[in-house]
């Protein structure tokens, strides 16, 4: 009778608490009753009062609200399992409570036409996951069926009822399925109306006051980013409206489970049945990635170089507000890129998808997607990383199947300021995203587009490789400029500006452009301009000329060890190379471009840098020519020369005295006899048992 009458005083409570606080501060005993009442009819009164007692749900209900709801029956379903685990022996006369099974029905018989739909879910969601959550396996296969088959039925009813996807109702929908999905069978999910759900979960996520809240929280960050007295730096308190905004975003039941919530609508978006629905998610989710752009480029944060925020922010920015913020913001990259994986994976395999005008569609709104977050992700160094390469790459082969709609993307996504070097970090990083993603198209683009947006973009940062703050871009625009050289259209383009390239690689050799840098530049454009590019038709002595021109440059070139870059790709090799002066450099370069040289190059400069080899002073630099030597012997031996290029190599090093200018010098090879100062006389290399009119003793191999 104890019970009974608390119940009465805990129901009666309920009912006549003028303010939710209060409500609220009654769930634990609920909690407790719930787990404890040995009369069904009772639980089920009491799981119906808690689904629609005026004093909870008669005020603005949040999140926070749902979700301790969802625990009350949740905790009281592990309760269930522990009285009924415990080993504890009962007192004398106590009355055992209601076996498991007859508990589940009495509480789901609580979700009754006194609550709205979305409540029932709650409720159900909640036992559930106090059943199964955590590998628990705590009801029977049909009792278990049965539950998931009514908080399935009990979705599809709320979604049915049209709850405006800016309520709490689905707010509340989107946080249960995030919940309990994992714990749902194959045939419960594929129940669900997922072209009703998608919508509810992008907007609930995205744009909601319960989720992202269309990322207006960047933006009024800037009004408390101050600067400092003494020290002057800029600084954002922990203790700002802002800040605690932001640790309140963070802690949000959805955004605190951001990851598995974004792996829920990535699924969703494989399985919805019509693609407009898809088109429509991937537009909302370029709207929200647009703002949350715009309102980063309002924030005074954005105007700091990562490279420069110890100069101009204060310790505690540095140390706990920025962190947590950029934590936040590497959450919705992650996000992002999990859907959008799963869209182009979709777009891969439905033939609907890839039909018509969605899939490029989708690839264009993935790359704005990915425009829009780059600020974010080449902060965090994320575009390295698997998902991100795949969503990249196919997104751009993709739409590199349509030329025009190629020409007309990167035309609004090109630098705002063709021709120079934006002063904004943000600029600069739209900038460089800009040159890594139209290197892929260079060979889909008509000549005038590369020239008008590739090579205009990438010309003021060809130089800019000194500044440490552009170091990535300055890669980036040699890159794709070499891309477009290489491609077969641009001939007339890549004639016209490759003179202007070749100048300022050599101007900015080795002050603001690393020897691996410059090796592989040159190497790229010798290959370019040498057979069987189209390029050496018009111009069949320009990649000889381009040696002549690293000949002349290296005879003149500093013999100094090069300092390592602190940003250099070597720093962070496990074993990196040893450092190599301005000269060697050079001569590796040229020894790189022996595979594309012609033979009758190859017959000028084999023995040419094989001399200049030996211009190496051998007392300070006998470890650099050892390695220009071995680099040498290398490209001649290892495969990278093509069939006839290799006949003639060995002719040179075994019959021309190639083996003795370049282990010794020339000075050997006229100590040894050779009339001729080096050059011995041509002769035939025939196999062994060949028969010919006349073989030199010394030709056979």
């Amino acid at each position: 009778m104890a019970t009974e009458r608390s119940l009465a005083t805990l129901l009666r409570s309920l009912q006549i608490a003028s303010e939710p606080q209060d409500a609220l501060a009654l769930l634990p005993t609920s909690t407790s009753f719930l787990a404890i009442l040995t009369n069904h009819l009772n639980v089920t009164l009491l799981s119906s009062q808690l689904l629609s007692s005026p004093a909870i749900w008669d005020h603005t209900v949040d999140l926070h609200t749902c979700r301790r709801i969802l625990g009350v029956f949740n905790t009281a379903a592990i309760g269930i399992l522990q009285n009924e685990a415990s080993d504890e022996p009962r007192a004398p006369y106590t009355r055992r409570g209601l076996d498991r099974e007859a508990w589940v029905k009495a509480v789901i018989n609580g979700a009754d036409e006194k609550s709205p739909r979305w409540r029932h879910v709650l409720l159900l969601g909640g036992v559930l996951l106090g059943f199964e959550g955590q590998n628990r396996q705590g009801l029977p296969r049909n009792l278990r069926n049965k539950v998931e088959s009514a908080l399935v039925r009990a979705t599809q009813l709320a979604l049915d009822e049209n709850i405006g996807l800016d309520g709490i109702g689905g707010y509340a929908i989107t946080m249960v399925l995030n919940y309990t999905f994992e714990l749902l069978s194959d045939w419960h999910r594929s129940q669900i109306n997922y072209d009703r759900v998608l919508p509810l979960m992008i907007q609930a996520t995205l744009f909601s006051n319960e989720g992202l809240g269309s990322a207006y929280f960047l933006g009024a960050i800037d009004h408390e980013i101050v600067e400092g007295g003494v020290s002057k730096k800029f600084g954002w308190s922990a203790t700002s409206t802002s800040y605690q905004n932001v640790k309140d975003i963070s802690s949000r039941p959805l955004i605190a489970s951001l990851g598995p919530l974004s792996r829920l609508i990535a699924h969703v978006m494989e399985n919805v049945t019509n693609p407009n629905i898809v088109s429509d998610g991937m537009s909302s989710i370029n709207d929200f990635v647009r703002i949350l752009l715009v309102q980063w480029r309002q924030n005074k944060l954005s105007e700091v170089d990562p490279s420069e925020e110890t100069e101009f922010l204060d310790a505690e920015s540095l140390k706990t507000t920025i962190p947590d913020l950029w934590r936040l913001l590497r959450s919705i990259m992650f996000s992002a890129v999990i859907i959008l994986r799963a869209v182009l994976g979709r777009v891969l395999n439905d033939r609907v998808l890839a039909a018509g005008s969605v899939a490029p569609f989708i690839a264009v709104q993935s790359l704005h997607i990915l425009r829009n977050l780059y600020f974010i992700t080449s902060r965090t160094g994320q575009s390295s990383s698997s998902q991100y390469s795949f969503v990249n790459l196919v997104a751009i082969d993709i739409l590199a199947q349509y030329p025009e709609l190629t020409e007309n993307f990167l035309r609004t996504i090109k630098p705002i300021e063709m021709g120079q070097i934006p002063p904004h970090p943000l600029e600069r990083c739209l900038d460089l995203f800009f040159l890594n993603t139209s290197e892929h198209f260079a060979l889909t683009l008509p000549p005038l587009a590369n020239e008008e947006l590739i090579i205009a973009a990438a010309t003021p940062y060809l130089a800019a490789g000194g500044n440490n703050h552009l170091l990535e871009i300055f890669e980036a625009a040699h890159s794709v400029v070499l891309a477009v050289f290489s491609a077969p259209q641009n001939v007339d383009i890549t004639a016209k500006h490759l003179p202007f390239y070749v100048d300022n690689l050599f101007a900015v050799y080795p002050q603001n452009l690393s020897v691996r840098q410059f090796r592989l530049a040159f190497k790229s454009v010798v290959r370019i301009a040498a057979p069987p590019s189209p390029l050496s038709n018009t111009q069949p002595l320009l990649a000889a000329t381009l040696l002549e021109l690293a000949h002349e440059r290296a005879l003149t070139s500093s013999s100094t060890l090069l300092p390592p870059s602190s940003t250099s790709v070597e720093t962070t090799l496990e074993h990196p190379p040893p450092p190599l002066s301005e000269k060697s450099g050079i001569i590796l370069a040229m020894i790189d471009s022996f595979p594309s040289l012609m033979i009758e190059d190859l017959e000028e400069f084999l023995p040419l840098i094989a001399r200049l080899i030996h211009t190496l002073r051998p007392d300070s630099e006998e470890s650099i020519k050892r390695i220009c030597i071995e680099r040498f012997w290398e490209v001649l031996s290892n495969g990278e020369m093509d069939v006839e290029r290799a006949n003639f190599c060995v002719i040179w090093w075994s019959t021309r005295g190639g083996r003795e200018l370049l282990l010794f010098g020339e000075n050997h090879q006229i100590e040894s006899g050779d009339s001729d100062g080096g050059q011995p006389q041509e002769e035939e290399v025939v196999m062994s048992g060949g028969i010919v009119d006349v073989v030199p003793r010394e030709s056979k191999l």
